[in-house]
């Protein structure tokens, strides 16, 4: 199977170093195949015969901590769900700059999804949605004015990471 694991707070401000060619060393020491990065962030592809996400993530997890000062959550993912995520985009006006919407994917469906709450942060132009444990966040004005990029994770109450179209196509041509 073809998987991709989304790290989160590698990299980030000289925070968490790891460079991606140990990345790629410790997921080939895991057993993993055809390992391939993309850009510092912690996005890696690869393919295991192993069919449980959670432990793809955590066994990832548990190598980083073993040979770094640091636990980074990490976040695995069948490769097919970026090509649903894309297939299901409820903003299609914003494809044309994908730099301003972004996917949080999550492991599971929040409990309940406060649409007031949401709406009570949104700034002047930006577009939120739902679907198939993929929140949406179209963000014309950036991400860094976003009141609800900051707050989504806690006012759904569910592990997630984000990451923008352009990198979540770049992720899919690679896988």
């Amino acid at each position: 199977m073809i998987w991709i694991a989304l790290l989160r707070g590698i990299n980030v401000g000289g925070n968490n170093i790891l460079p991606m060619a140990q990345l790629r060393e410790i997921m080939a020491g895991l057993g993993h195949s055809n390992v391939r990065t993309y850009i510092q962030s912690g996005n890696c592809i690869f393919e295991s015969d192993e069919t449980d996400p959670e432990r793809l993530s955590e066994a990832l997890s548990d190598a980083i901590d073993a040979r770094f000062p640091f636990r980074p959550k990490v976040m695995t993912i069948i490769a097919d769900r970026l090509h649903q995520a894309m297939a299901n985009n409820p903003f299609p006006e914003a494809e044309n700059e994908p730099k301003f919407l972004y996917m949080f994917f999550m492991t599971k469906a929040p409990e309940v999804i406060d649409q007031e709450q949401l709406a009570s942060l949104r700034q002047d132009g930006e577009s939120f949605a739902y679907k198939d444990l993929v929140f949406y966040l179209h963000v014309p004005s950036g991400m860094w004015k976003s009141k609800i990029g900051a707050k989504v994770e806690k006012i759904l109450g569910v592990p997630m990471t984000a990451r923008n179209l352009n990198t979540v196509r770049k992720l899919a041509k690679m896988a």
